[in-house]
């Protein structure tokens, strides 16, 4: 597959979300639903204190940065929140309460406290429907070219939660799907740069499997999530290195799925396609 060059990247999207390399060839659409910190200014900040809207309760470091050199490395449509996950998190369904939590790990959120059904539901309105509204039309997009893309997911996570350190520095997670996330975890183990592991630090008992369940496997798509411990990903060298790791892998275990990622048999022509 051949590298898209930075200035054939064309982008589309508004306050609330960002489709990067609309014309991404690949059969793979990559998601980042934390991939900002911003807080509309008619929240008041949440009420949060500026350690707290700048820490990884707010958004993913580095995990944007990583999407991005994945999208030009893979030739990818790239589709990314815009809005801080404690305004709302679109990796949870409106009726879960991480979705405006009222407090993230040693965080309290004051602007998510007691919010009323018309609060939520206008937040709900405002903020989620429009994401997934836009990953659903990715994936449509790529499912009338022939394509039943792949949905890979880029997270970050902190290396020290609730005062635990964490040994995990990148994750592949999977909800009940696995094939996806087995084969990458084949690809990647080899690799002695990172202690890679499954369903780390989070599994889907946490919950955080929800866009991929609820876009990709609930239409047969394979999927997978991965997070990297955020201290790796700080510097952009370090976000390079990452994203040449993941995406060599991810290169490796595409061909294999030639007849899972294209619509009525179109799998040799997706397969010549990875192999350009």
């Amino acid at each position: 597959m051949s590298e898209v060059k930075i200035d054939q990247i064309e982008s589309v999207g508004n306050d609330i979300v960002e489709t990067i390399n609309t014309g991404g060839a690949a059969p793979i659409v990559l998601v980042c639903e934390h991939a900002s910190k911003f807080i509309p200014a008619y929240l008041d900040g949440l009420g949060l204190s500026e350690e707290a809207a700048s820490s990884h309760a707010a958004w993913d470091p580095g995990a944007l940065a990583v999407a991005e050199l994945l999208s030009t490395r893979l030739n990818a449509p790239l589709v990314a929140q815009r809005v801080s996950r404690l305004v709302y998190d679109c990796n949870r369904p409106p009726e879960a309460p991480s979705a405006m939590p009222e407090k993230s790990e040693i965080f309290e959120v004051p602007g998510n406290v007691s919010l009323s059904d018309e609060q939520r539901l206008d937040r709900v309105n405002k903020y989620y429907r429009p994401f997934q509204a836009e990953v659903k039309q990715v994936i449509e997009a790529k499912q009338a070219s022939g394509q039943l893309p792949v949905m890979i997911t880029i997270h970050s996570f902190t290396p020290v939660y609730n005062g635990k350190k964490r040994a995990v520095e990148v994750g592949v997670l999977h909800d009940s799907d696995t094939r996806f996330a087995d084969a990458l975890l084949n690809a990647l183990c080899p690799s002695d740069l990172y202690d890679i592991q499954r369903n780390e630090p989070y599994g889907p008992e946490d919950g955080v499997t929800h866009t991929l369940v609820s876009q990709a496997q609930s239409r047969g798509l394979l999927n997978v999530m991965i997070e990297v411990r955020n201290d790796l990903i700080a510097k952009r060298a370090d976000q390079e290195q990452v994203a040449e790791l993941l995406g060599e892998a991810i290169l490796q275990v595409l061909p294999q799925f030639s007849a899972e990622t294209a619509v009525s048999g179109q799998g040799a022509t997706t397969k010549a396609r990875a192999a350009d």
